[in-house]
């Protein structure tokens, strides 16, 4: 969906991606917003969305699906896109993808040493234990119907769009009142290579952590090796 978006103009499309990979400090303030909601540990306010998100033109995946009620009402105006995934096949692939994500062991190691890393897996742990209440294997489907009716509440009729990605341009394009690409729908999610990419992000930022810390070593022994040298010509 964010790939379609882009093409219709809406750029600046806020996706799990901008907290993971290309702005991991966002997960700082999502985490703010996961103890607001959640653990009744300070506010998320409007104002507080609107740093977090308002350079966005539009937002989608988690972990904004978390926060569906909040952001409705923080932006009663907005149109929303309802994207409706055959249950069964939604929870499989979930399971083989962000599920198998949150149980990374090479992830979790990389969050004690890798500064993106060190943000990026708390915030994603917390998404699971609060909304998924815990329980994905078990639970998801269930949150899944509830979350699904909560957004079909809350939004009025003229400001929804139920949507599958199989309708195409069409509905999509209609709703927001944007001309039809002279381009195929976009077709993105690459479950099957969705572990090798992680795997090899979790090991560059390992290789970079390992490479500070032998670049800060050097340093220190360096620094260490010229106050030696400098006490004894001094003690001489």
């Amino acid at each position: 969906m964010r790939a379609a978006l882009r093409q219709l103009g809406y750029v600046d499309t806020y996706h799990m991606m901008n907290a993971s990979v290309e702005n991991p400090p966002d997960c700082l303030m999502w985490q703010d917003a996961f103890a607001a909601k959640y653990d009744g540990i300070g506010k998320f306010t409007r104002e507080d969305w609107d740093q977090l998100l308002g350079h966005c033109q539009a937002l989608c995946d988690w972990p904004a699906s978390a926060f569906a009620k909040e952001l409705i009402e923080a932006y009663p105006n907005a149109k929303v896109v309802l994207i409706g995934r055959d249950l069964d096949s939604w929870h499989a692939s979930t399971m083989k993808t962000v599920w198998w994500r949150v149980c990374d062991p090479e992830l979790r190691i990389a969050s004690y040493v890798s500064w993106g890393a060190s943000m990026y897996y708390p915030m994603l742990k917390k998404f699971f234990d609060t909304f998924f209440e815990g329980d994905f294997p078990n639970k998801g489907k269930e949150i899944y119907k509830r979350h699904y009716k909560e957004v079909r509440d809350m939004v009025p009729p003229e400001n929804l769009l139920e949507y599958q990605i199989s309708d195409g341009w069409g509905p999509l394009c209609d709703f927001l009142g944007e001309d039809i690409p002279c381009v195929k729908f976009p077709r993105c999610n690459d479950t099957a290579g969705f572990k090798e990419r992680c795997r090899w992000r979790n090991r560059m930022q390992m290789c970079n952590a390992a490479l500070r810390f032998a670049l800060y070593g050097g340093i220190l022994l360096g620094g260490l090796y010229a106050l030696s040298r400098a006490y004894k010509s001094f003690s001489a």
